[in-house]
C-alpha cells in the first residue's frame, strides 16, 4: 500500500476528517504500508496538503472530499464569509477549539474537564465527554466557587486536582460574561484565558478596561489567546510527540 493510500484509509477510519495529531496516531497502525522516510510525519503533512482527494477545513484539520457532504450535515464545515455567522459554524468552531484545548491538556498530562452541559458535543468524531479525562469537576474549594467554575469551557487541573488553567472560548458570545466569571475566581492561583478570533482582540481590550475589572487587569490575571495561537500550540505538542516517537 502506498503512503497516500494509508492516509486516505486512516481518514476513512476516522469518519472522513481528522487533525494531524489523529492521523499521526493512527496511520502507522496500517501494517501494509511502509514508512521508510526518516521524517514520516512530514510526509503525512505533505500528503494532506497535496493530495487532490483531501481538503482543508481549518489549519491542521483535513478531510476527504468524498465525505464533504456527510461532514457538512454533521456541522463540520469550511468557514466562509457567507456562513461565518451561521449557527452551525458557530457551534462547530466553539466545540472544535474546546476539543483542541482538551487535547493539548491531555498531551501535557493535565487532568482535563469540560462542562457536563457540553459533554455530548462533538470534536470531529469524538464526544467531548469522552475526550476529557475527568468526568466530574473536582471539589477543589467551597461550593460557591466550584459551582462558578463548573461552566467554564475547558479547565486543566494539576495532579492534586487543583485548577491550573481556565479557558473560555468566545466565538460569538459576550466576552464580558467570561471576564465577570474570572473576576469572581481571581483569588485562585490559576491562569485565565479568553480564546477567540484575533478580530475580537480589540473588543477584549475594551471590556477588560471596564472599572469592574480593574483588579484582574492590573494584576494581569487574564490573557487573550487567538485561535491561531491555539492551533500553533496544538501543532507544537504534536511535534513534541512526534520527536518522542522518533527518539
Amino acid at each position: 500500500m502506498k503512503q497516500y493510500e494509508a492516509v486516505i484509509q486512516t481518514l476513512e477510519k476516522l469518519g472522513g476528517a481528522a487533525t494531524l495529531g489523529q492521523l499521526n496516531q493512527e496511520v502507522f497502525k496500517i501494517k501494509d504500508c511502509e514508512w521508510k522516510s526518516k521524517t514520516p510525519f512530514a510526509s503525512i503533512r505533505r500528503i494532506v496538503q497535496e493530495n487532490p482527494n483531501i481538503y482543508k477545513i481549518k489549519p491542521g484539520l483535513w478531510a476527504l472530499k468524498s465525505y464533504q457532504k456527510e461532514l457538512e450535515q454533521k456541522g463540520i464545515v469550511v468557514e466562509t464569509e457567507k456562513n461565518k455567522d451561521s449557527k452551525i459554524v458557530q457551534e462547530f468552531t466553539h466545540s472544535y477549539y474546546q476539543g483542541l484545548l482538551v487535547t493539548i491538556g491531555n498531551l501535557r498530562n493535565k487532568k482535563t474537564f469540560v462542562p457536563n452541559q457540553d459533554k455530548s458535543k462533538m470534536f470531529l468524531n469524538e464526544r467531548l465527554g469522552d475526550l476529557r479525562t475527568l468526568q466530574e469537576q473536582p471539589v477543589y474549594s467551597y461550593e460557591k466557587f466550584t459551582q462558578r467554575s463548573s461552566t467554564i469551557d475547558v479547565i486543566w487541573f494539576n495532579e492534586r486536582e487543583m485548577p491550573e488553567d481556565f479557558f473560555e472560548v468566545e466565538h460569538s458570545t459576550d466576552i464580558q460574561n467570561s471576564l465577570t466569571k474570572f473576576s469572581d475566581l481571581q483569588d485562585f492561583y490559576t491562569n485565565m484565558y479568553i480564546v477567540a478570533d484575533e478580530k475580537r482582540h480589540a473588543e477584549y481590550d475594551k471590556k477588560l478596561g471596564y472599572t469592574a475589572f480593574d483588579k484582574i487587569r492590573k494584576d494581569k490575571r487574564v490573557k487573550f489567546l487567538s485561535y491561531d495561537k491555539i492551533e500553533k500550540l496544538y501543532k507544537l505538542e504534536i511535534e513534541k510527540k512526534e520527536l518522542d516517537l522518533i527518539l
